[in-house]
């Protein structure tokens, strides 16, 4: 792995960190499909449960740029 970033700029491969709020367990996932366009990205993440989900980021969210990207 490499540098973790809070900027939304990712790729395809690069992993995603939800920071837990309110109780709730942080959750790591892989970056599947970049969507949207530049300054308004969101993704289609695998998480490490298995299920796939739609992400905004927002706060609390930290993309891991794999070194592959760097």
């Amino acid at each position: 792995m490499n540098a973790i970033q809070s900027t939304v700029e990712a790729h395809a491969g690069d992993l995603l960190d939800a920071h837990g709020s309110h109780g709730k367990p942080s959750r790591r996932g892989e970056i599947l499909e970049v969507l949207g366009e530049a300054g308004h990205a969101h993704f289609r993440v695998r998480w490490d449960d298995q299920h796939e989900s739609i992400v905004y980021p927002s706060d609390g969210v930290t993309i891991v740029h794999q070194e592959a990207h760097a």
